[in-house]
């Protein structure tokens, strides 16, 4: 958070001027640059409304905390009021979003939604927006994980009046999710003197949520099968529900009118895409609509069969391959879900495509026709393999030469590296992808960054952190041949070899062998932990702590990256693929094995001089402090 103070010292700051640049001074502290100019006017202009409101209300001791970070992600409530309930003397917290709308329609027929005239495309109606944060703080905070009555939620649009913003109470109202307007300010300080005592601090009751430990994430393989079958598991905030209410409106279109339309969902690592995916197959599933997933991950696919389809066909059978629509009939399914459309080919075939279906058919246009919405959920930066092309351009083209409606729903937050978006701009920094340079890591609380000196180091710290519960995984660039797989019984071949320490890859293969998972279970299985993982088997998963070696295909000289290509053992690179692509895509696997890592990343290179760097940006003090 960026400020806790009562109620009554948070009235004085705004009075006096100092609460805005405080304000400014911890943002650019947590997150490394200025905040924008709509979020210092809200901190102007809606903070002082709400601490007048509190002290009006006679709450004046009240602990106010601002710009409160939800755990494991990057949002954050606009406050968290603290306090005690006057009739039940436990802790009670209300969740505070604050709006400067005048005004706001819902969307169509879709109250959930609504249009500000402030964006281009819809947002999320403010009490379904409240309603979401309070289910995840319950979800994620295990200080009210038992307790979830001890919070409640309220939309505050301080400068609107009813007449303006009458359509948003279309929506179901409940105590996570009420709204006031300037015209029921009244009714608002009531509301709050009914969920917090002005007899009491509430210093205690912050404390209290602050050291909540954070209930471990729901990670996306152990609840599949639970998120297909049954029911929601995720909470899906903001621009994630926006994406599933626009897919989902779609296919209500699509079943009343001869209708199709093409949705992109983009955003960077840990965005949540796959969440998003799995929330819609399950609720289409639960419909009864005609709907698939798909994606280029043998991994990824393999894994979502195996958990969420462990007892019933039906459910395996939900999971494709971008390859599978070829000879597909078009519009047989009402949604086709793209997960990682980053990794869409140019076509579908390969070596065993018979000539028949040798087309040269675009594979965009393939997974567009199968479906009245194709939906595609990407990141243009985790493009790891020559020839791979899902891009926002190449989609909205595909579908405006096909005559059809193209929306693009952008995911800014993001749900990996413990929701740190600090640690996951130090990574496209550090690796040039973003201009800029490099910068020093300054530790935020949400993600741990160690540099090892040796893979031996690396490997006994994540093996301490497994003793202690949690989850661990090494992965390095491919920088070292791959033997053949063994037969059963036999040992695996120690390709990975840095002086006297050497570890295996992981398998290949679809079958376990000599107690190593297969494939594409090696980022889930626990017993993944003994081999090294690399981009393909690793692209798309998450682990607690993550151990990453950057081998000779990437160092460090004097002052930038230098890529060797001499040095990857990669096959897809061939002699063809320009040394600017195999650059980019170098980088790019990097980023993506840097951020796989929930709690903390240990990194390693082979390199002493890029060694030296990588210790100078995290910080020997620091480091030393952290082992």
């Amino acid at each position: 958070m960026l400020l806790r103070a009562s109620a009554r010292t948070v009235a004085v700051m705004a009075h006096d001027g100092s609460l805005f640049h405080h304000l400014t001074e911890q943002f650019v502290h947590m997150h490394g640059y200025r905040p924008g100019p709509s979020e210092a006017r809200s901190w102007e202009r809606s903070i002082p409304v709400l601490a007048a409101a509190l002290n009006d209300a006679g709450l004046g001791d009240v602990e106010v905390m601002l710009e409160y970070a939800l755990p494991l992600n990057s949002k954050r409530a606009d406050a968290v009021l603290a306090g005690v309930h006057p009739v039940s003397g436990e802790p009670s917290y209300v969740v505070v979003e604050l709006k400067q709308w005048s005004q706001a329609t819902p969307h169509d027929d879709d109250p959930e939604l609504c249009h500000v005239d402030a964006y281009s495309r819809p947002v999320l109606n403010p009490i379904e927006q409240v309603r979401r944060y309070c289910e995840y703080l319950v979800n994620f905070n295990g200080a009210v994980a038992e307790h979830p009555e001890r919070v409640s939620g309220v939309a505050y649009l301080h400068n609107a009046t009813e007449f303006g913003v009458s359509g948003l109470r279309e929506v179901e109202r409940d105590d996570q999710g009420q709204l006031f307007t300037a015209d029921n300010r009244g009714a608002f300080l009531d509301y709050l003197r009914t969920k917090l005592s002005d007899k009491h601090s509430g210093a205690r009751a912050a404390d209290e949520l602050q050291d909540g430990k954070t209930v471990p994430s729901k990670q996306l393989m152990a609840v599949a099968a639970q998120e297909v079958r049954e029911r929601e598991q995720f909470v899906l905030l903001d621009e994630q529900q926006v994406a599933y209410r626009m897919v989902l409106n779609a296919v209500r279109k699509a079943k009343h009118s001869d209708h199709k339309e093409v949705v992109v969902v983009t955003g960077g690592p840990g965005t949540g895409k796959s969440v998003i995916a799995l929330t819609l197959l399950g609720e289409l599933y639960r419909q009864g609509a005609p709907a698939l997933h798909a994606t280029g991950s043998q991994s990824f696919t393999k894994t979502m069969r195996k958990v969420a389809g462990a007892r019933k066909r039906e459910v395996q059978d939900l999971f494709k391959y971008f390859n599978s629509f070829m000879t597909a009939e078009k519009n047989t399914l009402d949604v086709v879900i793209c997960d990682e459309a980053h990794r869409i080919r140019e076509t579908s075939a390969n070596r065993y495509t018979s000539a028949a279906h040798r087309t040269g058919r675009p594979q965009i246009d393939e997974l567009i026709d199968v479906a009245r919405v194709p939906v595609f959920l990407l990141d243009e930066h985790q493009v790891v393999r020559p020839g791979e092309m899902g891009t926002v351009a190449e989609i909205k083209a595909a579908a405006a030469r096909k005559g059809l409606e193209c929306h693009v729903v952008p995911l800014d937050s993001q749900f990996r590296c413990g929701g740190s978006d600090a640690y996951l701009r130090w990574v496209v920094r550090l690796l040039g992808l973003e201009s800029g340079g490099s910068v020093t890591w300054e530790p935020d609380d949400r993600m741990q960054l160690l540099v090892a000196e040796s893979p031996q180091e690396m490997e006994a710290f994540l093996e301490d952190r497994r003793t202690q519960g949690y989850g661990a995984r090494m992965s390095a660039g491919y920088c070292w041949p791959w033997s053949p797989e063994p037969k059963p019984g036999e040992p695996l071949p120690a390709d990975v070899v840095i002086g006297d320490w050497a570890r295996p890859w992981n398998l290949r293969g679809e079958r376990a062998i000599s107690g190593a998972p297969p494939s594409a279970l090696w980022a889930t299985d626990p017993a993944g932990f003994g081999q090294i993982g690399c981009v393909y088997t690793a692209q798309g998963f998450e682990y607690d702590w993550s151990g990453v070696i950057i081998g000779p295909d990437l160092v460090w000289r004097t002052d930038r990256w230098v890529t060797d290509r001499t040095k990857s053992k990669d096959p897809v690179f061939k002699k063809s693929t320009p040394d600017a692509d195999v650059d980019r895509l170098i980088r790019n696997t990097y980023k993506v094995l840097l951020t796989r890592g929930m709690v903390g990343t240990v990194v390693y290179s082979t390199d002493p001089e890029t060694r030296d760097k990588l210790r100078e940006l995290v910080g020997l003090e620091r480091q030393a402090a952290a082992v």
